[in-house]
């Protein structure tokens, strides 16, 4: 396995640094992922500026949450899982019983919600190649055509994320510890 450093104010490359400090500023710590990502200062730049435009996307914070979730939990990303578990639940208001049954793989009563987490789920799954019968499934559940193009936003951003840390190796920050999550056992 390839160390990672986890880079803080004073190790990481120049170009990093300033990204770093606005991460610091946002969460009041760096998070491990940003520390290990700040090895590539494009990556880390790339996944800062991405992750702004998807918050001003039309999907309310609750909703980009979901995409977030959906996509790490299909990825088998424990440290995305934890933290957005605890992003979605204390920052973004989305309601725990939806959270908890996303992380659990059961429907959520929430049928907005959970139409979002089955077609986030079909995207990455079929790595983009969307069923027709998919569309319109989402279409019917009240989303927009442009919101198509947003959940396919949200995956690219939390592929990087999840194939980063598949690599890196980030250690579940304390701030994320109470929602830590474990994929299931995959059958060969």
């Amino acid at each position: 396995m390839i160390d990672f450093p986890s880079h803080t104010l004073d190790s990481a490359p120049e170009v990093t640094r300033p990204m770093l400090e606005g991460v610091q500023q946002r969460f009041g710590f760096i998070p491990d992922i940003y520390a290990k990502m700040a090895e590539a200062p494009a990556a880390l730049e790339s996944y800062l500026a991405m992750s702004e435009i998807f918050s001003r996307s039309s999907l309310t914070p609750q909703q980009q949450q979901v995409v977030l979730l959906a996509v790490s939990i299909e990825n088998r990303c424990e440290y995305c899982v934890a933290a957005h578990t605890m992003v979605a639940t204390k920052m973004a208001q989305v309601d725990a019983d939806v959270v908890e049954s996303l992380r659990n793989g059961h429907n959520s009563a929430d049928k907005k919600l959970q139409a979002l987490a089955d077609f986030t789920r079909v995207v990455v799954r079929e790595r983009g190649f969307i069923p027709q019968v998919a569309l319109e499934q989402f279409l019917a559940a009240g989303y927009l055509r442009s919101q198509i193009l947003e959940v396919i936003l949200g995956v690219s951003i939390e592929t990087l994320s999840n194939y980063s840390n598949h690599n890196t190796y980030p250690k579940i920050d304390p701030a994320f510890q109470n929602d830590s999550w474990q994929a299931p056992i995959r059958p060969m």
